[in-house]
């Protein structure tokens, strides 16, 4: 759990409400989210937090503080070249919580964004690997570009489970029928490439993270699914968006276990997008943070013209416009090892 010292630090107000909606929160995760066990099962999430930087309130970092806390590793995508804000969050984490960032991406294409993977040392280690993707001449997108931000990679070890995590924050650019086909082309020029590489490296991958998939028809979907890649149909069967209605962010799995040891089952594991936005920030609050909206954008505006931007900015820029997409992994084999060993001595 996060730490709340420094809820002494904010004003009566902003304590009071804070810790109301903590409580809330928590009731909520404890809801939503299964209960975190100490060797049975990992909790993985990706989170598209919008434009991550020294631009939120303390009040938000704890409620991100205490969603985050809720997993094991989460991969987090459109953290700022100002890492302010990162340092921040994992200053609310306690002692067991680490992190990993990567360089920012310059061009204007990549946002000046970084990537972050953020794990508790309890449950998580790192195994040493880590590598950015970097295409040769002859896998370029479109014949002449890397990637507009590059995917970046992790060996983590959970438990039995060794797997490397790629993360991405795929091109989105515009709705024209170009910028969908170079969607399309990182995509599926990624998953050709680390699907070779668990072939020959007989190493499970998980790549996730923001796909800009609109739907799970969308030629993009089909492209995370071409080489080798799956996501169970508890992923695909929930929007992303905080509009409910779009599935950018995504979890595809590559694996190379015993065909004893499944990671995750339909019937047995979860998964899900968490919608914060039932506990805080919720539709509703507009008059609870009218007082902290730049004037410059509401003034001169009607009820219907704020809500709106409370709802479509500035809510946005507190918590995110994406949902946190979280499944629940099985990565304890004791007993199919144990089996193993006794089939080859019988």
């Amino acid at each position: 759990m996060p730490y709340y010292h420094q809820l002494k630090y904010l004003n009566k107000a902003e304590r009071l409400r804070t810790t109301a909606n903590l409580l809330k929160l928590r009731s909520q995760l404890d809801r939503d989210i299964p209960q975190k066990t100490a060797t049975d099962t990992l909790l993985l999430a990706t989170w598209n937090i919008r434009e991550f930087g020294d631009n939120r309130r303390k009040e938000s970092l704890y409620y991100i503080a205490e969603i985050i806390s809720r997993f094991d590793l989460v991969a987090v995508q459109e953290v700022s070249s100002n890492l302010q804000g990162l340092k921040d969050l994992v200053s609310l984490l306690n002692l067991n919580w680490d992190y990993f960032v990567t360089d920012s991406t310059d061009g204007s294409a990549g946002g000046y964004e970084r990537m972050a993977f953020l794990f508790d040392k309890s449950k998580v280690s790192m195994t040493k690997m880590v590598s950015e993707i970097v295409l040769p001449k002859e896998k370029l997108i479109d014949g002449q570009s890397q990637f507009a931000r590059t995917p970046y990679c992790i060996s983590f070890q959970a438990g039995w489970f060794k797997f490397v995590l790629t993360t991405v924050h795929i091109y989105y650019g515009s709705n024209s029928s170009a910028d969908k086909k170079k969607r399309a082309q990182e995509i599926d020029t990624l998953t050709s490439l680390l699907s070779k590489r668990a072939k020959n490296e007989v190493t499970s991958y998980i790549l996730l993270g923001d796909f800009n998939i609109p739907n799970i028809e969308d030629d993009t979907m089909k492209a995370l699914e071409k080489n080798d890649f799956t996501v169970p149909d508890a992923i695909k069967q929930h929007p992303s968006d905080l509009g409910n209605t779009n599935h950018y962010d995504q979890i595809a799995f590559n694996l190379k276990l015993d065909k004893t040891m499944t990671v995750f089952s339909e019937k047995e594991q979860k998964a899900g997008a968490f919608h914060f936005e039932e506990t805080v920030y919720t539709e509703n609050d507009v008059d609870t943070y009218n007082p902290y909206f730049p004037q410059k954008n509401v003034e001169a505006k009607n009820a219907d013209e704020i809500k709106k931007y409370y709802l479509k900015t500035w809510r946005t820029f507190q918590m995110s416009d994406h949902l946190p997409l979280w499944v629940e992994l099985k990565i304890d084999f004791s007993n199919q090892y144990l089996e193993k060993v006794m089939g080859e001595i019988g």
